[in-house]
């Protein structure tokens, strides 16, 4: 990792409130996903938002309205998010939605086929589109028409909407989270 975590007694009061509003929207609501380590710093995407709090704050708020925002079932997000970390190959992000994939529901085969970059049987056809989707759309390329017209069919036009945002918030962290190298932490000893 190449940016030190900041452990929270060494934080001014700015960051300190970005520290603890991290801890209240991800590390609570996500205890599966370790994103402290032994010190209380965060780890993960958030150590940079900490470090650079004009940018990462408006990116945690981002973020933040994506997922308190949602109307797409979570197994549709989480291939979107998983598809999107595969491409950039953000260990972090795959990491941690390999998790949140076994919670919404995914099986082990379609998380690991996922987390390579590929498309697993069994998805339904909502879920094949978001693949779909997030594989053109994090590969810098337009959607084509007709993929545009089966997700607008199979999602509603709001739910291309937020698919589109999702796979926009979800390139952005793993950009972030490969500038800094952030590795995965080891599940058993936070770092």
């Amino acid at each position: 990792m190449r940016l030190k975590p900041l452990t929270p007694d060494t934080l001014d009061p700015e960051r300190r409130a970005v520290h603890d509003t991290i801890v209240e929207l991800m590390v609570r609501r996500q205890p599966q996903i370790v994103a402290q380590n032994a010190q209380g710093a965060l780890i993960g995407p958030f150590a940079a938002m900490l470090h650079f709090p004009r940018f990462g704050v408006p990116a945690l708020r981002f973020l933040a309205a994506i997922g308190t925002e949602a109307r797409l079932p979570a197994r549709i997000r989480e291939v979107a998010i998983l598809t999107v970390g595969a491409h950039f190959h953000a260990r972090y992000e795959i990491y941690a939605h390999e998790i949140m994939a076994a919670v919404a529901g995914l099986s082990e085969l379609q998380i690991a086929i996922l987390a390579i970059g590929r498309c697993p049987a069994g998805l339904t056809p909502e879920e094949t589109i978001a693949h779909d989707m997030a594989t053109v759309l994090a590969g810098g390329q337009t959607l084509p028409a007709s993929t545009y017209a089966r997700a607008v069919a199979l999602l509603g036009l709001d739910g291309v909407g937020e698919l589109t945002f999702l796979i926009s918030g979800y390139c952005l962290i793993s950009m972030a989270l490969n500038c800094f190298d952030v590795p995965v932490p080891d599940a058993d000893t936070p770092e």
